[in-house]
């Protein structure tokens, strides 16, 4: 593949995006059905992100935005690096890549039609095997650098269901200890498993879960809220009992706390996107010892809030940490605070000009955060969040 790409297949992909600014979605849902042809792909993908069409929607707008920077790929940066952290979780490899090429570039000319010149489908093609080579080369590190560390792995990994302890009404912790029982690789705090579900009889169901315990070598801990329509929620609060095997892909992701604390750190979820905040204040209570933190977490009400005693058992020994919690429902309790977090509230007790922020929660949560301290002047480099689920431009809009 060449170093760059050719000037007539910039100019080519340009002149696609009003068409795929009108048609992206329903070229993207005409890709997945030529791609869904094939079990061993279809195996791949996480099904209920299919049938909600967030998927769909979310590569529509990924499309989109490759074709309207495909001038300036360095924008694209930090969407790659989300991308590639997603392929070693789902364990997709180069030999999958093709498939996706011939069903993009034939939903291409199916939606098209006459407009899908040879021309188009020859740029399209160059630009996809671009983006690919980069994609490709970028988790062949990531791979490397995994089995590089010690006890590091790749693909799929059999772990137990050691202990399940009640962390609130609807929400239940998994520890998880390798079925073999050699170490584990320490994770990132921060960063997500990836779970499929083949051996509980649930093919083509696959989940991203965040670890919420501080690295070790012992065990992984996720922690699960039941969702009624959730398949896999379900799965794991009926059917995973002590002693079940789930098997996961190494710990992955591009939102984890780093090694050195430069700022000081703003921990902010909503639900249960309070996972990987309780696994990066683990860390901090115990490798940054005195490092001013604020964990701030809203939550309908008791009875949906987790770690709430442990939050508070940390911050005692880390010694520079405020927890606060918000509850949507009034509690009448003295620690704490009735509603939603405000913008208002969160830029009056937080050190706004000079914080790192960490956010993960449910879309409007995120939308709402991202958007208002990018329109407080907080920089893109101190604003780090998590999604559970596909991630498209909204969020940050």
């Amino acid at each position: 593949m060449p170093k760059s790409l050719s000037t007539e297949t910039i100019a080519l992909v340009k002149a696609t995006v009003p068409a795929l600014a009108e048609h992206g979605p329903v070229i993207t849902a005409a890709m997945y059905k030529r791609l869904f042809q094939h079990p061993e792909i279809a195996a791949l993908f996480n099904q209920a992100n299919q049938k909600s069409g967030r998927q769909i929607r979310a590569l529509g707008a990924a499309i989109l935005a490759y074709a309207q920077n495909i001038e300036n790929l360095t924008a694209l940066g930090p969407a790659v690096e989300r991308i590639a952290q997603k392929h070693i979780g789902y364990a997709i490899l180069p030999e999958h890549y093709p498939y996706v090429a011939a069903a993009l570039l034939g939903a291409i000319e199916d939606v098209l039609g006459e407009a899908a010149t040879p021309e188009i489908l020859a740029a399209w093609g160059e630009a996809y095997w671009f983006l690919a080579d980069i994609l490709k080369s970028r988790e062949r590190q990531i791979r490397n650098d995994l089995l590089a560390q010690e006890d590091g792995w790749t693909g799929w990994r059999r772990y137990m269901v050691a202990e399940r302890p009640k962390e609130s009404e609807v929400i239940t912790s998994f520890i998880l200890r390798p079925e073999d029982g050699k170490p584990i690789l320490q994770h990132k705090p921060g960063q997500y498993l990836t779970f499929r579900f083949d051996a509980a009889g649930r093919p083509g169901l696959k989940r991203n879960y965040s670890i919420s315990c501080g690295p070790n070598k012992d065990h992984y801990r996720i922690t699960v809220k039941c969702e009624p329509a959730g398949d896999a929620s379900v799965l794991l609060h009926h059917k995973a009992t002590v002693g079940t095997v789930l098997e996961c892909t190494p710990p992955a992701g591009d939102f984890f706390l780093p090694k050195t604390l430069e700022r000081p750190v703003v921990l902010l979820s909503g639900g249960v996107g309070l996972t990987p905040m309780v696994s990066m204040l683990e860390t901090i209570a115990d490798q940054h010892s005195g490092h001013p933190t604020f964990f701030m977490h809203g939550t309908a009400s008791r009875a949906t809030h987790a770690f709430n005693h442990h939050a508070r058992e940390l911050a005692a020994r880390q010694g520079a940490t405020t927890v606060t919690t918000f509850y949507d429902q009034s509690s009448g309790e003295s620690e704490v605070h009735s509603g939603f977090i405000t913008l208002g509230w969160l830029f009056q007790n937080t050190p706004l000009a000079e914080a790192d922020f960490y956010l993960c929660g449910p879309r409007p949560f995120l939308r709402f955060f991202v958007s208002g301290l990018t329109r407080a002047g907080v920089s893109s480099d101190r604003i780090h969040y998590e999604f559970f689920g596909p991630a498209d431009k909204v969020l940050a809009a």
